[in-house]
């Protein structure tokens, strides 16, 4: 899923030197898959990832399932289930995938996988359609 060379967002965007720099596949399902290895410098505890970048990571997972499908939506509410520590340095798997829409609402579910097939983490979220120059 290409961004604007422009795109300061923290988690996708290459404009921000500080961000993540995800970068996200369109699986043939339709779900989205991103393959990295989050360095050290997101760390909370030594050898372990910040939980505020696990949600971030799962946050990301389930706006670019969104995003997929030609939809750009801000997150409205997200619950985060916290099951494994994340070690940093270490490759990952995160996917997302879109569970429902009604109208402008979009129900998504994300989660976090180790190269053993564990799921470290997992989440749900509602998220809100917004169009270009849409005030609130």
């Amino acid at each position: 899923m290409a961004h604007k060379a422009q795109n300061r967002c923290f988690g996708c965007g290459p404009a921000n030197a500080g961000g993540l720099h995800l970068e996200f596949l369109v699986a043939e399902d339709g779900s989205v898959v991103c393959l990295p290895t989050i360095p050290d410098s997101f760390e909370g505890p030594a050898g372990y990832l910040h939980g505020g970048i696990i949600a971030t990571l799962l946050d990301e997972a389930m706006s670019k399932s969104i995003r997929a499908r030609g939809l750009t939506a801000m997150t409205r509410q997200m619950e985060i289930n916290y099951l494994r520590p994340v070690h940093s340095e270490a490759p990952i798997r995160v996917e997302g995938r879109l569970v429902r829409s009604e109208g402008r609402k979009h129900w998504s579910e994300a989660r976090i996988i180790d190269a053993r097939g564990h799921t470290l983490a997992d989440g749900k979220g509602l998220f809100i359609e917004v169009h270009s120059g849409q005030r609130f």
